[in-house]
């Protein structure tokens, strides 16, 4: 049988099944309330108020907590249990590093001095991201908005959620790698001379060029501002979609539509979106936003622009 068979015949299957729930169940109507939102809505689990402040224990803290367990296990396991003939475990951790030593904290990125000493932290926070994304995708019953009995007992319904989908989280992260390189650009050449570092070399000593000063300045001034922007929002803005993608396909926009015979269709797009999610997106988005880490560490404290 051929490919275009298969397909045609997958199709029909498909199809076939769809037609035949939309015969028995046929269409509810749009439910007005489902509140898709909720999912990402975040409820005090402990109640932690001081004045105006929320340091209440919620979902996030509790994917927060996760992603700090699995990457200082990493750390202490490369540190400490790195063994001649690897076995699997330390095989998949080799991996990890081999990506962070060469190409995340490369010589393209940052020099090898200067890699040596920020290599644990650009890593720990490449693992953490990371981490943060990929248990991001796996169910846990913590919507405390939804519960089941079991055996009596009121458990919350499982669902999908990553701390990295809250733009709180990357704007943190952000702005920790946005002090850290200017304080090592600063510690490195001193104020007034890291801030000439940001006009081209020679720029100020050219009479034809010097007008421009000023204006170019200010566009790197504004330049390093945008660099929070886009280092949190690129981050959160690719995990939030991905979330509300599955959360759709998987089920929501049958309930908001009210017709059950759209699920099978959704259920493969979903499934297909999920797999995108974890294989794609949840490592390159650490990745990328540890590299950017390095590139912006390495540029602080080069000679020129």
């Amino acid at each position: 049988m051929s490919r275009r068979t298969t397909l045609l015949l997958a199709f029909g299957l498909l199809a076939a099944v769809m037609i035949g729930l939309f015969a028995l169940t046929g269409s509810h109507g749009m439910n007005t309330e489902y509140q898709p939102q909720n999912e990402f809505k975040l409820e005090d689990w402990i109640a932690i108020h001081l004045g105006s402040l929320n340091l209440s224990i919620n979902k996030a803290v509790l994917y927060l907590l996760l992603a700090c367990g699995l990457t200082a296990s990493t750390m202490i396991y490369i540190a400490r249990r790195m063994q001649e003939r690897p076995n699997k475990v330390q095989t998949a951790v080799e991996v990890i590093w081999g990506v962070m030593r060469d190409n995340i904290a490369g010589p393209n990125n940052i020099d090898r001095e200067m890699a040596l000493k920020w290599f644990p932290f650009i890593g720990a926070l490449f693992l953490f991201i990371l981490y943060s994304n990929i248990i991001g995708y796996l169910p846990l019953p913590v919507n405390s908005g939804e519960t089941f009995d079991l055996f009596g007992a009121q458990i919350p319904a499982f669902q999908i959620y990553a701390a990295t989908a809250n733009i709180s989280v990357t704007l943190v992260l952000a702005l920790m790698v946005w002090v850290s390189y200017h304080v090592v650009g600063i510690r490195s050449k001193g104020p007034v001379n890291y801030l000439k570092s940001w006009l081209p070399a020679g720029m100020d000593k050219v009479p034809a060029r010097a007008f421009m000063v000023p204006f170019v300045f200010s566009i790197e001034v504004i330049s390093q501002f945008v660099r929070i922007i886009s280092l949190s929002v690129r981050l959160f803005a690719n995990m939030l979609a991905g979330h509300l993608l599955i959360l759709f396909m998987g089920g929501g926009l049958v309930v908001l539509v009210g017709v059950a015979a759209l699920g099978p269709l959704t259920l493969i797009v979903a499934t297909l979106f999920f797999i995108f999610e974890v294989v794609l997106i949840a490592g390159l988005q650490a990745f990328i936003f540890a590299t950017l880490t390095a590139i912006y560490l390495g540029g602080a404290v080069a000679e020129s622009h």
